[in-house]
C-alpha cells in the first residue's frame, strides 16, 4: 500500500499544492494535524487538500479542533476525519488521535488532551493497525529545538502494547521528515514536505 504521509502544513498553500500533485501515485494520503494556525486559515487549506481524489486519513492538530476540521471537510468525500476511532481502508484499519498531548504551554487556544484523556480515545486502536496521531510518542521523534522529548507517555505506552504497523505524527516541528523506532513500530514525524511510504499488509501476497 502506497502511503503519502503529511503534518504542519500551517496555512503553507504551496506545499499544500505539492501535497496534492504527489497524491495521484498515493492508494491512501494520512494527515497527521495542524492544517490551519491558531484556528485559522483551515478553510483555505483544506479547499486545496480535497482535491486529493485517494483515500485520506486526517487528525486534528493542535491548531484545529475536530469539530472545525469535520466542518472543513464536510464536502471532501474521500477524506476520513478520525479523533478516538477508527476506519478501514483497503484493508487496514487506520486509527486517529488529534490534539497536543501532553497539554502544551501555549494557553486556551491550543486543542490539547492530558495524557489520560489521551489514553481512553486510544483504547480501542487495534493490533496491526496505522496510528496516525498528531503528537509523537514520548521518546521518538519529539525532539525540540532545545532538546527535550515533548512527546506523548499515552502514545507510546499504546505502540507498545499494540505494536501498530506504522506511527504517523506531527507536533514536534525540528523533528519533521524523521523517523524512528519503537519496539518494532516505525514512527514517522511526517512534516508539511511529506513522505512517500510502502505498508506491507500483514499476509499479503505478490502478484
Amino acid at each position: 500500500m502506497r502511503l503519502l504521509l503529511f503534518s504542519d502544513l500551517h496555512r503553507d498553500t504551496a506545499a499544500a499544492a505539492d501535497l496534492v500533485k504527489r497524491a495521484r501515485t498515493a492508494d491512501v494520503v494520512v494527515g497527521a494535524g495542524d492544517y490551519s494556525t491558531v484556528h485559522r486559515g483551515l478553510d483555505e487549506i483544506i479547499s486545496i487538500l480535497q482535491q486529493i481524489e485517494a483515500p485520506t486519513i486526517l487528525v486534528p492538530g493542535n491548531n484545529e479542533t475536530i469539530d472545525e476540521l469535520r466542518q472543513a471537510c464536510s464536502d471532501w468525500e474521500s477524506a476520513h476525519v478520525l479523533h478516538g476511532n477508527g476506519v478501514t481502508v483497503g484493508g487496514i484499519t487506520f486509527c486517529g488521535l488529534g490534539g497536543g498531548v501532553p497539554v502544551t504551554p501555549f494557553g486556551p487556544w491550543s486543542y490539547d488532551f492530558t495524557e489520560q484523556e489521551a489514553l481512553a480515545l486510544l483504547s480501542e486502536c487495534p493490533a496491526t493497525s496505522v496510528l496516525v496521531s498528531h503528537s509523537p510518542p514520548k521518546g521518538v521523534v519529539d525532539v525540540s529545538a532545545d532538546g527535550e522529548n515533548l512527546g506523548s507517555t499515552a502514545v507510546r505506552d499504546t505502540v507498545i502494547a499494540q505494536n501498530p504497523l506504522l506511527v504517523v505524527c506531527g507536533h514536534i516541528h525540528p523533528s519533521a521528515g524523521q523517523q524512528g523506532m519503537l519496539g518494532e513500530t516505525t514512527v514517522v514525524n511526517a512534516g508539511p514536505r511529506g513522505v512517500e511510504w510502502e505498508l506491507d499488509i500483514p499476509g499479503a501476497t505478490a502478484n
